[in-house]
């Protein structure tokens, strides 16, 4: 093939390949940027970066994983978290959840999750005359295998929790179910997901 021609294949392709590096990095740093403006502003309680605390102080904070996991412990300051089990990287944790397509805005009882297992939903839902698809989710409490096949954000959000953890996790599309449309999720959609974490095994 003549070298004209390989230059002018690889100078057509070169601008749709960098072309999306730079749509997706625009669209995370832009998911980026919302998460961290409704966290820091929106978010009840008004939260700091880690980074950002004082020695000593009490302030509700979050914490990042992996650049783009958003994690607040509600519980963080409580005086004998320190002596529950904490999930680490081999760890099975059973959690109690509600997960979102987040819309960097509150999540109120009234938000309506792409998952959960919460009883307390369900027994909510029978009240209104609401149900689950049959056989949709489950409301038996969720075991999450840290060495299986889960969310990367979910997985490194768990890490460091403790057994009793209130714990709500804000996290770019590519921490979640990536640029795909995945069931009923938009594709490059933020995820939120609300947990309990009943026990570590």
């Amino acid at each position: 093939m003549p070298m004209k021609r390989i230059f002018a294949i690889l100078f057509s392709v070169l601008p749709v390949l960098f072309g999306g590096c730079s749509q997706e990095e625009d669209t995370l740093s832009d998911q980026r940027e919302k998460l961290v403006s409704y966290l820091e502003g929106s978010h009840s309680p008004s939260l700091v970066a880690d980074t950002s605390l004082e020695a000593g102080s009490q302030l509700p904070y979050y914490t990042v994983a992996g650049n783009t996991a958003y994690r607040y412990i509600k519980n963080v300051y409580d005086p004998d978290r320190a002596n529950r089990p904490e999930v680490g990287p081999s760890s099975t944790a059973v959690i109690t959840f509600r997960a979102y397509v987040f819309t960097y805005s509150n999540i109120t009882d009234s938000t309506f999750p792409f998952w959960s297992n919460d009883p307390l939903l369900e027994n909510a839902y029978k009240e209104l005359g609401l149900t689950v698809t049959d056989g949709a989710w489950s409301f038996e409490p969720l075991r999450v295998d840290l060495n299986g096949d889960i969310l990367k954000g979910l997985r490194l959000s768990l890490l460091g929790c403790r057994e009793g953890d209130e714990v709500e996790v804000y996290m770019t599309y590519n921490m979640a179910y990536g640029d795909s449309y995945f069931s009923t999720i938009p594709r490059e959609s933020p995820i939120a997901w609300f947990f309990t974490v009943d026990a570590v095994e």
